[in-house]
């Protein structure tokens, strides 16, 4: 047995006016100092302001959210006492969004034992609005949440299907003139969320199809967006390829390239989608030496090729570095700016935390400690993975 579970989806350029029609009393906007410098945040006010909703905003989100700044948030939403709470951002501040709901409905959790596990109870107090600015991390259609701890310099993925989203408003408007960078990174993010989902242990017939149209969105517009900032038909069709990647693997899993990624963006401060799809081709070379099929079942859905086994599943992965290549983002850890002497001596920290991540689980292929230790050298220098 499995689930399904997404929110009601309002999307498409004026989505955003939804807000106009929400009945409540008060609404605390999360969000980080970007979006309220950027005049995003008042945005969303004003369409508050017309639906009589009294609203505050909690802009301290950090990239990568921490442990505290969900708590300082909890204890302003106590204070506040909101009937909505609205994260307004890229996956850090819709992340931090979800956590300080739950902890405003349970103060008596730590957020570490926030898990699939544990009856929450919510929608005592409040109900969550999302909204994205980045097309990326799915965060909007997803339960999981992750929070980083700073003393021990790890993500954790905490989260449970009761801190879904009610509402999620995917209004591509929101992120026209993200920067070429930016747009490069989250649409990866979303590639690798879309390419895990339908190769995990996890997939479903009801996920399969949604990553699947993703994929082929984000590499047909993923280009033209970083190219174009304005193009707002790329825009709006890989605001929607990220959300159809959330759905997908919000309701599957993601896998290995997300344990790697986890571990690097925190200890070498990366950004998510950089860190994720990086690792991406060689987790798919590492497990396609053993189990190629799904791989090379998407590379011929895909038009990549026509070949079986492992020449399919290589042509997946020369197709994704073609794309990062097109697009200038970096496809091996030396080219991200990462030093040798650095890397050697966090190594064993990036091993013991990926092999501890959540993602691993549903790799089809899970890695031992010392593949996983070649791995990430196969990853920092560029190199096939022959094992």
């Amino acid at each position: 047995m499995w689930y399904f579970v997404a929110p009601q989806i309002v999307f498409g350029e004026g989505a955003l006016s939804a807000l106009d029609e929400l009945e409540g009393r008060r609404a605390l906007i999360v969000t980080d100092e970007n979006l309220v410098s950027l005049g995003v945040a008042d945005r969303v006010r004003s369409h508050l302001d017309r639906a009589g909703i009294e609203s505050v905003i909690f802009d301290e989100v950090e990239p990568d959210p921490g442990v505290e700044t969900v708590r300082r948030g909890s204890l302003v939403a106590l204070q506040f006492e909101p009937d909505w709470i609205i994260g307004v951002g890229g996956g850090s501040p819709m992340d931090a969004a979800k956590a300080i709901w739950i902890l405003y409905e349970r103060p008596d959790l730590d957020p570490a034992e926030i898990s699939p596990f544990v009856t929450l109870g919510l929608r005592k107090k409040a109900r969550l609005i999302t909204i994205p600015t980045t097309s990326g991390t799915g965060s909007e259609v997803t339960w999981a949440t992750v929070l980083t701890d700073p003393d021990e310099q790890r993500k954790m993925a905490v989260g449970s299907r009761e801190c879904l989203a009610d509402m999620a408003i995917v209004d591509p408007v929101l992120t026209a003139g993200m920067p070429a960078d930016l747009t490069a990174d989250t649409g990866l993010d979303a590639l690798t969320h879309a390419v895990e989902s339908y190769t995990c242990a996890w997939h479903t017939d009801l996920t399969d199809g949604l990553a699947v149209h993703a994929i082929r969105l984000i590499l047909e517009y993923l280009p033209r967006a970083v190219a174009n900032g304005a193009d707002m038909e790329a825009r709006e069709r890989l605001h929607n390829a990220a959300t159809c990647a959330g759905l997908s693997f919000g309701n599957t899993m993601a896998a290995l390239a997300h344990a790697m990624g986890h571990t690097l963006g925190v200890v070498f401060h990366v950004p998510h989608g950089r860190a994720v799809s990086m690792f991406l081709p060689y987790t798919i070379e590492f497990t396609a030496n053993k189990s190629p099929r799904r791989y090379a079942e998407l590379a011929a859905l895909l038009g990549c090729t026509g070949e079986e086994g492992r020449v399919g599943a290589q042509a997946l992965v020369r197709r994704i570095r073609g794309l990062c290549r097109e697009i200038g983002a970096p496809t091996c850890l030396g080219d991200a700016g990462i030093e040798r002497d650095g890397f050697e001596a966090k190594l064993e920290k990036l091993v013991d935390d990926a092999a501890n991540d959540t993602s691993i689980v549903a790799t089809v292929r899970v890695p031992s400690y010392g593949e996983l230790e070649r791995l990430f050298i196969c990853a920092y220098e560029g190199v096939p993975v022959d094992f």
